[in-house]
């Protein structure tokens, strides 16, 4: 069951402006019948200003009188009307400008590290401009000098997921991920090469049948010509 903002000031307000049992309260609130009890009693929340739960949206005034003259009655949060924020859309990263300054050093470090990485790439992995990149890469940023490369993990300007999804996208030509499927590839295709696959095992098998009568025959003759020798 939903609880309504800031419950032990809701129930605070209820206990002073209406008439309804602990019960009703402490089951509206989230909250024990014993503890609405010390509310009234002046045992708990001592000088806590009530919330006013008409006020907020959450109760009506109806359904406070129909459950005053109903012990029996449960109050029900009302439900909101009013439309759900709207989630921010993906846009650029946003940086605290404490880290601001650390954005070049973060950035040699990637072009240092992984020169494959488009400008793009970059751009979005760290949250900078493209001409920002360039500068630090051709080295005509005004703060050339004193730029130092440093991983923007340990800076805080990404994550280490982040980076490692970002590093994906160069391990094969064209861009594309690695995947299970291109790694079961190269291992079926290094085991044909490496002749370890399952055509070669019938010739090693003959093989060691060859050594298999070998050593029977050698031990049969060493074994007949000690029997003559004992005789």
């Amino acid at each position: 069951m939903p609880l309504p903002l800031m419950p032990k000031a809701t129930a605070v307000w209820l206990v002073e402006n209406t008439a309804l049992t602990f019960e009703q309260i402490a089951a509206f609130c989230g909250l024990h019948s014993l503890e609405i009890k010390a509310i009234a009693d002046g045992e708990v929340a001592v000088g806590m200003v009530g919330l006013d739960p008409i006020a907020n949206g959450q109760l009506s005034k109806e359904e406070i009188d129909r459950c005053e003259k109903d012990p029996d009655a449960k109050l029900r949060l009302l439900v909101q009307d009013l439309p759900q924020p709207v989630s921010r859309s993906k846009g650029p990263r946003y940086t605290p400008v404490t880290k601001r300054g650390d954005k070049p050093d973060a950035i040699a470090w990637i072009v240092k590290q992984f020169p494959d990485l488009s400008d793009a790439q970059v751009s979005r992995l760290i949250g900078t401009t493209k001409p920002t990149i360039a500068a630090v890469r051709d080295r005509t940023h005004w703060n050339t000098p004193n730029i130092k490369p440093r991983s923007p993990v340990l800076l805080g300007l990404c994550t280490q997921r982040e980076l490692e999804e970002a590093i994906a996208t160069i391990r094969r030509p064209g861009g594309a991920p690695v995947t299970m499927a291109d790694e079961e590839g190269e291992d079926q295709e290094y085991e044909g090469e490496g002749g370890s696959g399952f055509a070669d095992e019938p010739a090693a098998a003959g093989r060691d049948d060859d050594d298999d009568r070998g050593r029977d025959k050698y031990a049969g003759g060493y074994g007949s010509d000690l029997d003559e020798t004992v005789d």
